[in-house]
């Protein structure tokens, strides 16, 4: 752990300065060539750093393309058993990109818009679609953990976007703030449904209504963030929280939960968690990695898991319909 903790501490003292050390940037080449965002794999982890420094990672439409590309790049790969996400430089995202001005959110008028042949708004057309609700969308689906490593500033979509990943640790230097009523716009990213169930309605309508930048400290007494740490040491717990999932236990077992804690958020009777626990129950209990998990405990050694998720999920998954855009 201790060398990973210091690899980790030299590519965040690069990431504050906006750049990635030569080794992790070739490790770059092996992947898309993506302009906003950075996206590296090493020793099971996937680091998606969101690389705009010289605009504190102002979010973007290109930028949401290449992080919904790195997702399905995630899930594809069985190299990959963890994802940490954070921001170049001294931000982790700023927000929206505002370049544009007051025409920043009037899609509703551009040339693209979605529209009925009356002329009036086809909301139901994709076109038509919260470009920070397809990240936290894509994010929910994943099937490895998601961390998220703020590092400084997170606001508005910079907020929102974290809100579907698992764990949310932060920088002494990070600030949130959920600023859209400040704006005159509401929160996106599906944040009606993430917000309150992870930090409980009262605070998420007044964080909401305020429209305020707080720091991580409040976040953190608010549910929002697990831990806070200095800056400097701030990837390296975010690895170290990594590779204790990625050490102990089996990438199928983690999928499944994962999905079986998000996806329960939304049921209305535990009978609902009952039948999928059931099922799980009994599929894995035939598997491979579960006769490793109990050997491995009864002779006191590390378990070898060789499931893979690309190819060993359970036959009853998924055990949802996935709900269209209306």
């Amino acid at each position: 752990m201790v060398g990973r903790h210091v690899e980790a501490q030299a590519q965040v003292a690069a990431v504050s300065k906006g750049s990635l050390p030569g080794d992790i940037q070739g490790k770059r080449s092996n992947f898309m060539d993506y302009k906003t965002i950075s996206y590296t794999v090493a020793d099971g982890v996937a680091t998606l750093t969101l690389c705009r420094p010289e605009k504190l990672n102002a979010f973007t439409a290109e930028m949401l393309h290449e992080l919904l590309q790195a997702f399905e790049s995630i899930d594809a790969d069985d190299a990959v058993r963890a994802v940490i996400v954070t921001g170049a430089g001294r931000a982790f995202c700023a927000g929206a990109d505002l370049s544009a001005g007051a025409a920043t959110f009037r899609r509703a008028d551009s040339v693209a818009s979605p529209r009925h042949p009356q002329a009036s708004i086809d909301y139901s057309s994709d076109k038509s679609r919260d470009g920070g609700g397809r990240l936290t969308l894509r994010i929910f689906r994943c099937l490895k953990p998601v961390i998220a490593a703020i590092n400084g500033p997170a606001v508005g979509i910079g907020a929102t976007m974290t809100l579907a990943m698992d764990i949310r640790l932060a920088s002494d230097k990070a600030k949130i703030g959920f600023v859209f009523a400040r704006r005159g716009i509401v929160p996106e990213a599906a944040s009606c449904f993430f917000l309150p169930r992870i930090v409980g309605i009262s605070r998420a309508l007044e964080w909401c209504y305020s429209g305020r930048v707080y720091s991580a400290a409040e976040a953190k007494a608010g549910g929002l963030i697990r831990e806070v740490y200095a800056e400097d040491q701030l990837l390296g717990a975010a690895r170290e929280m990594a590779h204790e999932i990625i050490d102990n236990t089996s990438p199928v077992a983690i999928a499944l939960i994962r999905q079986m804690m998000w996806r329960g958020l939304g049921m209305s009777d535990p009978m609902q968690a009952h039948r999928i626990d059931s099922r799980a129950i009994i599929s894995r209990g035939r598997s491979a990695d579960v006769a490793e998990g109990v050997q491995s405990f009864l002779e006191k050694r590390p378990a070898k898991f060789v499931d893979r998720v690309s190819a060993d999920m359970p036959d009853y998954f998924p055990w949802w319909d996935e709900q269209p855009y209306l």
